[in-house]
């Protein structure tokens, strides 16, 4: 399904070619402000950039169909419909299965009727208005004083610090949500680059982590048992395509350490519970502790490379050859970030509405 979502409901809709894609947002309150600018400034941090980004330029030219009037929502369905204009489905033949896309499970489901060009509801380009989503989202929460940012913890073999390691503050947030390709340590930028330079330039692509800090979120958001913090985030982040793995805190890594080195010590200040460190990245029990939440998204290499790759064609039955004429993204992440960035700010959306309702947002 396309639709997900309970206190804010989404639907996603549209295809890579063909004449837009879009979402509409059901359940928003009314008298929200919707700035234009802020709106246009987060669609253009998901646009190619990088020299070794893909060749497809979309302008990301969008129309509010409904639920805003003179920049204000009016509680009715807030529908963006973002319209496609660089769409060139010329290299792209039904039935000739690109290998590690979704073209042979979408042939499959659609009993042979797929859209196959460029992967059509499969395709990347449907994170466009999940980044709108986020930014209404990012909107509603900034009463309640919710950042998120994230940045690129490692490229191919390459590891970049962590917020594990150096607790995300404001100075070091703003710098990661005004760089086009944000690092924790800035030496780590020439490092990563050259690498997803080396894929581009031999026709092949290198996949990356993500790491993401939400801080000023509430405490003991999530719905157990399977409405968790991490099962709601994770369902959304599995969502964004090329996404093969989350992980929150330590992750994988606190399976192979003691509950002496893992466990966090809470302390008072005043009043005010802190915790000693974050191994556990903010969520306990499936809910939120109130200390940053922190988790990691890997993505994996881009599937269109220009290399000679083995394949099937489903219409003949017969095996063939791909190699793509088309330069696309040697590495997703770069990318990829504000998508995350927003679906994080969505789910702490739906959870702070669960819990408190809506009268917060007047």
């Amino acid at each position: 399904m396309s639709t997900f979502g309970k206190a804010i409901e989404v639907s996603l809709f549209g295809e890579s070619h063909g004449p837009g894609v879009g979402v509409t947002i059901h359940n928003l309150p009314p008298g929200i402000t919707i700035e234009k600018d802020r709106l246009d400034e987060l669609l253009e941090t998901r646009r190619p950039k990088q020299p070794f980004a893909t060749k497809r330029r979309e302008k990301d030219r969008y129309d509010i169909l409904s639920g805003l009037h003179e920049g204000i929502t009016t509680g009715a369905p807030l529908t963006f419909f973002i319209e496609n204009s660089a769409a060139d489905a010329t290299e792209y033949v039904k039935g000739r299965i690109r290998p590690s896309h979704a073209d042979y499970t979408a042939y499959l489901k659609a009993r042979g009727n797929p859209d196959h060009r460029g992967g059509g509801h499969f395709s990347g380009r449907l994170t466009a208005p999940l980044v709108l989503l986020g930014a209404v989202s990012e909107t509603i929460l900034a009463k309640r004083g919710v950042t998120v940012a994230s940045h690129i913890k490692g490229i191919h073999t390459l590891e970049g610090g962590s917020f594990l390691d150096s607790p995300p503050d404001s100075e070091t947030l703003h710098r990661l949500l005004s760089s086009d390709f944000p690092v924790i340590n800035p030496d780590d930028a020439d490092r990563f680059r050259e690498q997803i330079r080396k894929a581009h330039e031999a026709g092949d692509s290198v996949g990356g982590i993500a790491e993401t800090a939400i801080i000023g979120h509430d405490t003991a958001l999530g719905e157990p048992f399977f409405d968790s913090f991490e099962s709601l985030l994770s369902h959304l982040l599995f969502a964004i395509p090329g996404v093969k793995g989350v992980s929150f805190g330590l992750g994988f890594t606190a399976a192979r350490r003691t509950g002496s080195e893992v466990n966090d010590p809470l302390r008072y200040k005043g009043s005010r519970v802190t915790f000693t460190k974050n191994d556990a990245g903010g969520i306990l029990g499936g809910l939120s502790t109130g200390a940053p939440v922190i988790f990691q998204t890997a993505f994996k290499p881009t599937p269109s490379i220009t290399m000679e790759q083995h394949s099937i064609n489903m219409e003949n039955g017969k095996n063939t050859i791909i190699k793509s004429s088309k330069r696309h993204d040697a590495c997703l992440l770069p990318r990829a970030l504000p998508v995350v960035n927003a679906l994080a700010y969505y789910c702490v959306l739906e959870f702070t509405i669960r819990k408190e309702g809506r009268e917060w947002t007047r």
